[in-house]
């Protein structure tokens, strides 16, 4: 279900495949299931589009189903959706659930805390969320970089006056000289 008005789109229960066949909905997993997620601005235009050609209009329609405008059966999905769209993306060997992954990843990677990324993936542990969370050479390097420029700043911003009035850069007597003078002038 969305409000979509707002980029929102809300989810108040889950599809569940019966073992004997068959589907029924109920409620998500968790309480932390139900939730609002805002979808961003540049992925708004293309499920607009998708709501509008393939979506029914009642308020709680779902927006993904089959050609007829059914359930998607999963295997049904993975032979004639998914697989195809993999191959014609050069991809193999990546499964659907992985895109959860990969948005709890990206999530993070902008700067989503642990807090955002378990309700926006409906999770109420952060043992559930951090599943979902992997790491990446290239966020490595960020992290490498961000510590980098911090320590530079506060090196560069380590500036100490002496008893005399004269400013002292702690950097420059080796790191700890200005701080032997500051607590002999307070002892």
């Amino acid at each position: 279900m969305s409000t979509w008005s707002q980029g929102t789109v809300r989810v108040d229960r889950s599809l569940t495949e019966l073992a004997g066949g068959g589907y029924v909905f109920g409620p998500p997993k968790s309480t932390a299931g139900k939730r609002m997620v805002v979808v961003p601005a540049v992925i708004r235009p293309a499920l607009s589009q998708h709501l509008a050609t393939f979506t029914a209009s009642q308020p709680d329609a779902l927006v993904f189903t089959s050609s007829t405008g059914v359930l998607l059966r999963d295997g049904n999905f993975r032979r004639r959706v998914w697989r195809p769209a993999l191959a014609k993306a050069g991809l193999s060997g990546t499964h659907f659930h992985d895109l959860r992954h990969t948005g709890n990843t990206l999530a993070a990677t902008a700067g989503a805390s642990l807090r955002e990324l378990m309700d926006r993936m409906g999770h109420s542990s952060p043992r559930a969320a951090l599943i979902y969370l992997h790491g990446s050479d290239a966020r490595q390097r960020a992290i490498a970089d961000g510590l980098n420029r911090l320590v530079e700043s506060e090196l560069q911003g380590q500036v100490r006056k002496r008893s005399s009035g004269d400013v002292e850069h702690d950097r420059a007597r080796g790191g700890h000289a200005g701080k032997d003078r500051l607590r002999d002038a307070e002892g």
